[in-house]
């Protein structure tokens, strides 16, 4: 018997639109609403938005809440001092492997908030429920995607993503206008109740991704669609942050990958004293493999993820591949071998061909510029 599809509070405006829905991790979500290229570049030169409503908002409240997530992300969430500021980190198991990403929002010192991916919630609130419970660190854990207290997220992306996001939240201006990336504010608007407005993305533009409670995003939705924002789906959102260089859960780390090898050392603090789950094993493995992107030099093939990479150092594999609309190449994400350097030209095995691709550094695209050539 087959389990029934999860759906976002959006569900039916996504059908309304005439949106081609697909399974994605077990969630009926819209790849496109038509065409997919179109949505990519609205978001690149002017705004799009997203369901990222199966995203998992997770409220963690008590007196000791700084100090579990101390223990139990990469990051060091003593860099979270200012109300608002937000960290990307990893949570590991204890052999040093991702058991997912995720955002963490200080608030106050009893409250922070994480947002985790759509497929691994579960697991990953168990796992910090087990953590609670191994540290008896007394800290409440909420998630707030269902019930009465259930949120609907919308990403709003693309230069003019902020402005459009104002003209339909007014009363959110003055508090979200001069906040940096990677910080947001709790407002409560008139017409929407309490408004989280997050300067984050996955996209490699400016906007916000905006929480709203699970009865008020449908209304939020169809008010962004009126003043221009252009509803793009999962194809759009993979190009997007493919060309801005970002992992992907599931594809590009896992609970089979050091994060170290997939390009998230920046988001790992080994320097301070503090020890979390992972240190230990991270320390003892060290970086084995590096993280950067490929540009196809040769007709003939689509670069894909599990493709080989020839290297003179070995081999290496592509964890994401796609065509970029943005740059009109073959792009991808790589594991390969350490002493690969920029510019080097390797072999991406596609089919029974060898076909020439350069090693470039990441991002490929970000604020809607190339990076690389």
């Amino acid at each position: 018997m087959t389990q029934a599809l999860k759906v976002t509070p959006l569900n039916a405006a996504h059908r309304a639109a005439g949106a081609k829905m697909v399974d994605f991790g077990g969630w009926d979500m819209p790849v496109n609403y038509g065409s997919q290229i179109e949505e990519h570049h609205a978001v690149r030169s002017d705004c799009g938005m997203f369901d990222v409503s199966h995203m998992c908002v997770v409220d963690l409240r008590g007196e000791n809440v700084r100090g579990f997530l101390r223990g139990l992300v990469a990051n060091n969430v003593d860099k979270l001092q200012v109300s608002g500021k937000a960290l990307y980190s990893c949570m590991l198991k204890p052999e040093g492997t991702v058991i997912d990403d995720l955002i963490i929002y200080f608030f106050n010192e009893n409250w922070f908030r994480l947002v985790v991916n759509a497929g691994t919630a579960e697991k990953d609130v168990a796992w910090m429920n087990a953590h609670n419970t191994a540290t008896n660190a007394g800290i409440s854990i909420t998630q707030r995607r269902d019930g009465a207290h259930a949120y609907g997220l919308i990403a709003v992306q693309g230069p003019n993503a902020r402005a459009k996001a104002w003209e339909v939240l007014p009363e959110t201006q003055a508090a979200s206008a001069e906040i940096k990336p990677f910080n947001a504010v709790i407002v409560d608007q008139t017409s929407f109740g309490e408004v989280m407005v997050a300067r984050t993305g996955y996209t490699g533009e400016d906007g916000f991704e905006i929480a709203v409670a699970a009865d008020k995003i449908h209304a939020l939705w169809d008010a962004l669609v009126a003043v221009g924002v252009k509803p793009a789906g999962l194809g759009a959102r993979d190009t997007l942050r493919l060309e801005a260089g970002m992992n992907l859960y599931g594809q590009d780390m896992d609970e089979s990958v050091n994060p170290l090898n997939a390009g998230l050392a920046w988001t790992i603090d080994l320097v301070s004293e503090r020890d979390f789950v992972g240190k230990a094993a991270l320390q003892t493995q060290g970086q084995t493999e590096q993280f950067l992107g490929l540009i196809l030099r040769e007709k003939g093939g689509i670069l894909r993820a599990h493709q080989k990479v020839i290297c003179a150092q070995g081999e290496g594999e592509i964890t994401s591949g796609t065509f970029s609309p943005t740059m009109q190449q073959a792009i991808a994400l790589a594991r390969l071998p350490l002493g690969v350097a920029i510019g080097d030209t390797v072999q991406v095995v596609i089919r029974d061909k060898q076909l020439a691709a350069t090693v470039v550094k990441l991002p490929f695209v970000r604020n809607g510029k190339i990076l690389v050539a």
